[in-house]
């Protein structure tokens, strides 16, 4: 599945960029654990991954 590179942060509002790598051979897969990094407050989020934040599937 293919997951945001950026999501909105929700303490500040700034971008959050993915700084999780997926093994090349498996991806991403639901229920995988990823981690953001806001580049304005510098939180880091990890979030539990769901089958509707595939992007291809919300296409």
């Amino acid at each position: 599945m293919r997951i945001p590179q950026t999501i909105v942060c929700v303490d500040c509002g700034g971008v959050c960029h993915l700084i999780s790598y997926a093994e090349p051979d498996e991806g991403f897969r639901p229920g995988d654990i990823v981690a953001y990094r806001c580049e304005d407050c510098l939180d880091r989020w990890d979030m539990e991954l769901d089958i509707d934040d595939d992007i291809d599937r919300a296409e």
